[in-house]
């Protein structure tokens, strides 16, 4: 290849002389490019490109150079080029990655899942494939990617955080949590330990949620989700002070931070401070109007207010969104009864005592409340 790149260079510098001899300008642009030299390089792969169009390899030089220059729109561009002249695996990888970078995942996707077919145990392609996947939401996706990879190398800690953050979101917070826990402890990442953290907290592990926040903002202050998640923590461990203290500090770098209002609503409810604990539901249903969270929180709080039809009428509208949460079983069942329709009640004390068969032996994950 490097002698058909010679030749071609050469054919040109016959066709068309210029100052400055192809071969020595495409030598130039490489040592440019590896010293960092970006712009020198995009110049003269441009300028050999002027001169003769059709050199594959000048092309993708020029395109891995504009991506490195964070110029992905251009590189793109220039890769789809160079594919139309000789179409080779490596070139559809650098489009990905251009792609990838530029955050057009649906397209970089597009061009990993082909040759993932081909080597499906790749743990770069892997991982690039499936995050690309589960930054779509396609996590189980994701997880079809990564699982071969993951047999071919189980220290590669690429893999592990992509596949253990896929089955985290994916529901699977046991089989994941192993993954981003090992990703965490050798990779010092903050954002590691915090969705270590929330994988804890599914599992009702509490403390272990806790110190994952905690160990996430020793690496960094601003740790997205940091606070909130030891916010949320520290109300399942009932040290509602500490948890109010990170929830406002979560409010005060994201005021749209779903999570920190309601479960401050929930801390406020709990204290009797129905005003607070209003202000924080209400701004938690502005952002998510039918999160059944935040409607059971507002039930919750119309209950403490003696509202008690508004307060049926909200637990119902959870029960029915989320059959399967015992909580609201169980709270729906006694307002019955303070409303004197006894018949209703005795039917979710049946609700609940089914619900409670079921989850016999297993983990329910935690919710605020």
């Amino acid at each position: 290849m490097r002698f058909a790149l010679i030749a071609a260079l050469a054919a040109c510098a016959a066709a068309s002389p210029a100052s400055t001899p192809p071969e020595q300008l495409f030598r130039q642009a490489v040592e440019a490019q590896k010293r960092g030299d970006l712009d020198t390089a995009i110049r003269a792969y441009r300028e050999l490109l002027a001169q003769q169009p059709n050199v594959v390899e000048v092309r993708a030089n020029l395109g891995a150079a504009l991506s490195q220059a964070g110029r992905y729109d251009e590189a793109i561009a220039e890769y789809k080029k160079a594919l139309a002249l000789k179409d080779v695996p490596q070139l559809h990888m650098n489009l990905g990655l251009a792609y990838y970078k530029k955050g057009d995942y649906v397209s970089a996707g597009n061009e990993f899942a082909p040759l993932l077919k081909l080597a499906p145990d790749d743990a770069k392609l892997a991982t690039l494939a499936g995050d690309s996947a589960a930054r779509q939401g396609h996590f189980d996706e994701a997880i079809r990617d990564l699982e071969p990879a993951a047999q071919a190398h189980p220290d590669d800690l690429g893999v592990a955080w992509v596949l253990g953050s896929a089955l985290i979101r994916a529901g699977h917070a046991k089989q994941g949590l192993p993954l981003v826990e090992r990703a965490a402890t050798r990779d010092n990442s903050a954002e590691a330990d915090v969705l270590a953290g929330e994988a804890c907290l599914e599992l009702n592990q509490f403390e272990k949620a806790r110190d994952y926040a905690s160990a996430a903002l020793k690496i960094d202050r601003k740790a997205a989700g940091a606070y909130t998640l030891r916010g949320k923590a520290l109300q399942f461990l009932n040290e509602y002070p500490e948890a109010k203290a990170d929830l406002t500090q979560a409010l005060a770098e994201d005021p749209n931070d779903y999570d920190a209002h309601v479960t401050l609503a929930a801390i406020y409810n709990t204290d009797r401070d129905l005003a607070a604990a209003q202000t924080h539901i209400d701004a938690a249903l502005r952002l998510k109007p039918d999160a059944s969270l935040a409607v059971f929180e507002r039930a919750r709080i119309e209950r403490s207010e003696g509202k008690l039809e508004a307060a049926a009428k909200d637990f119902e509208a959870v029960e029915k969104q989320d059959p399967n949460w015992l909580q609201p079983h169980i709270d729906l069942a006694a307002l019955y009864y303070r409303l004197h329709r006894p018949e209703d009640g005795a039917r979710e004390r049946a609700i609940v005592d089914k619900l409670n068969v079921t989850n016999m032996g297993t983990s329910v994950p935690a919710r605020s409340h």
